[in-house]
């Protein structure tokens, strides 16, 4: 921003309350149901996965269960919530 903001003590002007829109914490939190599992992947596939993350600033395990669901929903019968 090139320029400057001046404040003042003065009137702000017309304004409008409106009312809360947003959902409260718990209708936030996704309900999901996890398994733990042990996979073999080759080194080249963590390593690109660990690139992505760290492009994206998040654990490499993220990008891979994303990808994991994005595909198991895609060739799902049923539709993702």
């Amino acid at each position: 921003m090139k320029r400057k903001i001046r404040y003042t003590d003065g009137p702000i002007g017309e304004y409008k309350v409106i009312s809360d829109f947003l959902p409260s914490p718990e209708q936030l939190i996704k309900k999901e149901t996890n398994v733990k599992v042990t996979i073999n992947l080759r080194k080249d596939s963590v390593d690109f996965f660990k690139e992505i993350a760290k492009k994206n600033k998040i654990q490499y395990q993220k990008v891979i269960r994303g990808l994991l669901n994005s595909y198991a929903d895609s060739f799902s019968h049923k539709k993702a919530v």
